[in-house]
């Protein structure tokens, strides 16, 4: 018998069977209370149980999540150090370059002042050598100019006056001197246009160059009106210049076509011109003796002559003094040429100063 059994054996004693009976109902009521109770409790416990694991799994997804951010915050950290390295770099460049300007902007301006003190002496030197260029010009104009006509004249006289007395040797000779001194003066002229070619001021304004030309070519047949020369001139062909000068180049090239087509049946001679690459581009052409190309470096040289003197006359100054006046009008010039097909000298002048008629 167990120990409620005993314990409830002195209760029947003194209790009734009814009571003892309603006093087992009573417990047993009881224990089903407190079982539905406890099982309310552990139901309660397992929920509780749920959610701390429901909470650990959040709390495990937030540290990782923190350690995620941690891992990012690092990596923005040392993202953000290289570009600060990077910042102190570009500045560090900047300060050497900002330094290596300076250097340079003060040896440029040293550069510079040395350079404007050259330029002043080298200027004061120009003048003065043009100074003594139309000092020379000017000597060899009237100083050397009057002993070539004296020699001149008085050969002539002698030719005139003692005739007679003269054997041909001696005419021969006193003729000779005569030319020598004409070509003499032929050349001083020319070297005075070769000077004032590069000294004398622009007059610049519009230039018929086929009336130029027109004039020049009449002045030609007058000087040898024996010559039969077919002569084409295009005609309105108008640009800015100096009237004086580019008359000049056009006299220097159509007198030459004049010249090297006088050997040759059926002569002609052409001037025309063309706008091409941003320039005006003038041609005189000819169908005379020509020359061979692998000379043609010397033609604009002065003093250069392709042809001896005893087949064309001539000194070699023309050429030069074309080329100078058209480099001053900011153009070039140049030929093209074969040797007994006749020569085209071209001149090109920038489409900025032409206008056409």
């Amino acid at each position: 018998m167990n120990v409620a059994a005993t314990a409830l054996q002195p209760a029947q004693s003194v209790i009734g069977a009814a009571d003892y009976a309603r006093a087992m109902l009573n417990i047993l009521v009881d224990f089903g209370d407190e079982k539905a109770q406890l099982h309310n409790t552990q139901s309660a416990i397992l929920n509780i149980i749920e959610d701390a694991a429901g909470e650990k799994l959040q709390l495990e997804r937030t540290q990782r999540a923190v350690l995620n951010i941690l891992d990012d915050s690092a990596s923005e950290r040392l993202e953000l150090e290289s570009t600060q390295r990077a910042v102190l770099n570009i500045l560090e460049d900047v300060d050497i370059e900002r330094s290596e300007r300076t250097h340079a902007e003060a040896e440029v301006r040293a550069l510079n002042e040395d350079l404007e003190g050259r330029v002043t002496q080298r200027t004061a030197a120009l003048t003065a050598a043009n100074q003594e260029l139309e000092t020379f010009a000017y000597s060899v104009s009237h100083d050397l100019r009057a002993p070539l006509r004296a020699i001149d004249g008085f050969s002539q006289i002698l030719l005139d006056d003692y005739e007679a007395k003269l054997d041909e040797e001696g005419k021969d000779a006193l003729q000779r001197v005569r030319n020598a001194t004409q070509r003499m003066g032929l050349l001083i002229d020319d070297m005075l246009k070769l000077s004032r070619s590069t000294r004398a001021e622009l007059a610049v304004g519009p230039v018929d160059l086929s009336l130029l030309a027109e004039g020049i070519t009449a002045r030609l047949r007058q000087s040898d009106p024996a010559r039969e020369v077919e002569v084409r001139i295009a005609p309105g062909i108008v640009a800015l210049g100096d009237t004086g000068l580019l008359d000049s180049v056009l006299e220097n090239l159509l007198s030459n076509a004049w010249k090297f087509t006088g050997k040759t049946a059926g002569a002609r001679i052409e001037f025309g011109a063309a706008a091409a690459g941003g320039e005006l581009v003038c041609h005189v052409r000819d169908n005379g003796a020509g020359f061979d190309m692998a000379y043609a470096g010397y033609l604009f040289a002065p003093f250069q002559r392709l042809h001896r003197p005893t087949e064309y006359a001539g000194n070699g100054v023309g050429l030069a003094t074309a080329k100078r006046i058209i480099a001053r009008h900011g153009g070039r010039i140049w030929a093209d040429a074969a040797l007994h097909r006749g020569a085209t000298f071209y001149f090109a002048l920038p489409q900025s100063s032409i206008k056409r008629s």
